[in-house]
């Protein structure tokens, strides 16, 4: 109970602080920068780095991100994702429009940028255009094609829908797409699934089991190459090769479906 109430409280000033900052550093970035972040996303990098020295979670790093424009996809396990990916590479994540009227994490995920989407077929074309102007713009923004986060034991089938919008005139021969592997290792004496937050979970059931184990296991993310889209025929093509990356990344055990 010690250790979850003040992990706790030190994630949560870390976390109220870099919100602060990044609400005053973006008054003055919006009307300077317009869709261009040149300032608030090293406050991101800086609160997702804090929250894992404060849990005390190794966070390795292998492989290169990438420099170029285009789109990062991985696998998604927990909602530790969203702070592993970010603690090492300026990244916007792509988000179900659900995401944005959740209490406190809908109100974090608009300050650092998230893109909300829907399933509506009739919003296709918006949402491609809203792509369009944030990939053009150098945005790396961050899918995770699986389309639902699992136990951190496999990796399920990619879907295709979201791949299309990189097929547009205006991106397919301009941006790059980079698959990411994310792997957790459980403390020890733990489940192998610990990380993990699927099904009936509770985020906050979740969250306190994390901020509440006595000593963490680690994360490791691996940045396979990227490639440009125009390599590929199509979304279902390109969608395939990122998924064959991101499992052939994961350990022999996890690579299954």
């Amino acid at each position: 109970m010690m250790r979850l109430l003040w992990r706790g409280a030190l994630i949560f000033s870390v976390l109220f602080l870099g919100v602060m900052v990044s609400v005053g550093l973006r008054l003055m970035e919006r009307p300077l920068h317009g869709l261009n972040r040149p300032w608030t996303p090293y406050i991101t990098q800086w609160v997702c780095r804090g929250v894992f020295l404060i849990l005390g979670m190794r966070h390795e790093v292998v492989g290169v991100p990438m420099p170029a424009a285009g789109a990062v996809v991985a696998n998604h396990a927990s909602w530790l994702d969203i702070f592993a990916l970010n603690a090492r590479k300026r990244v916007y994540f792509v988000s179900k429009s659900e995401v944005a009227s959740w209490p406190g994490i809908g109100a974090l995920a608009k300050l650092v940028g998230t893109v909300f989407i829907t399933r509506d077929p009739k919003e296709a074309k918006a949402q491609t255009e809203i792509f369009e102007a944030r990939l053009l713009a150098g945005h790396k923004l961050l899918f995770f094609p699986e389309g639902s986060s699992t136990d951190g034991m496999r990796v399920l089938p990619f879907k295709s829908t979201l791949f299309q919008a990189f097929f547009s005139k205006k991106l397919q021969h301009e941006i790059h797409v980079q698959p990411v592997s994310v792997i957790y290792e459980a403390p020890v004496g733990e489940d192998s699934r610990f990380y993990g937050w699927w099904g009936d979970m509770t985020f906050g059931g979740h969250l306190m089991r994390v901020l509440a184990v006595r000593r963490h296991g680690k994360v490791r993310v691996i940045y396979h190459p990227f490639v440009k889209v125009d390599e590929f025929g199509n979304r279902k093509a390109l969608a395939a090769w990122a998924e064959d990356q991101v499992r052939g990344g994961m350990p022999e055990d996890r690579q299954g479906r």
